[in-house]
């Protein structure tokens, strides 16, 4: 290589870098521009409240109580028995 064409390629390397920085720099924006909303989170009071007595009383369904209707004769369903 002669000695003009290292100088070209340094040439054409530098100008394509000074403007894929300003590019880049104008697509992405300046960091100290860049906002960010942190959310607050409220402290955690230990202090308990009282459940509503409309959904938490002593004739309230219990979900967790197995029910069985019925008195099935085949404990294995799918046996063909």
């Amino acid at each position: 290589m002669k000695k003009n064409d290292l100088a070209m390629i340094i040439l054409i390397v530098s100008v394509s870098l000074v403007s894929s920085f300003f590019v880049v720099r104008s697509i992405l924006g300046e960091p100290k521009n860049a906002k960010v909303k942190v959310e607050v989170v409220e402290s955690i009071s230990p202090d308990i409240s009282q459940p509503s007595s409309a959904i938490f009383n002593k004739g309230a369904l219990n979900p967790t109580v197995v029910i069985q209707i019925g008195n099935p004769a085949n404990k294995q369903p799918f046996s063909g028995n």
